[in-house]
């Protein structure tokens, strides 16, 4: 496995990859969806023009996951992490956070800032994995109009719905 800077050459294998991204995260919701390569590229293209780094790891000829970050003064943000399905539990993921890791080693900071979907699971657990154990940030919103929220989640002695 090789791991590589992606550059706007990558953008239409990489935007391949986006999209398969963007329909993991909406299955997270209960969303259904379908890839859109297309808007991926777009999605890509942008960041990429906007200086946020980014590295692909390829895997037997292929594109096996990518990993996208933004820079915000010393803080480095993962925004991106996603690995193809055949290529999980392979150290595609580790590899390619350790790229993010070095980056924020680089700014001198000695953590990257993750912002994770409550159901992702295997996220956490890859993040637990590697030491990332701090819960730092809580996003609250209004419901969304005829949004069906089925859970609770509980926050020191906050409740949210969920």
């Amino acid at each position: 496995m090789v791991i590589q800077r992606v550059t706007l050459d990558d953008a239409l294998a990489i935007g391949r990859l986006v999209a398969d991204f963007r329909v993991e995260l909406n299955s997270y919701r209960g969303i259904r969806s379908e890839p859109n390569a297309r808007e991926g590229e777009a999605e890509i293209v942008e960041c990429l023009n906007a200086s946020y780094p980014a590295w692909a790891a390829v895997a037997g000829g292929e594109y096996a996951g990518y990993i996208l970050c933004k820079v915000d003064g010393s803080c480095v943000w993962v925004e991106h992490l996603f690995v193809r399905r055949e290529h999980r539990r392979s150290g595609v993921a580790s590899r390619l956070f350790a790229k993010a890791e070095e980056l924020a080693a680089s700014h001198g900071e000695d953590t990257v800032f993750n912002c994770i979907h409550p159901n992702n699971c295997g996220v956490i657990a890859f993040l637990k994995k590697h030491g990332y154990t701090v819960l730092n940030l809580i996003e609250i919103r209004k419901p969304y109009a005829a949004e069906a929220l089925t859970g609770k989640i509980k926050v020191a002695d906050c409740e949210f719905d969920y």
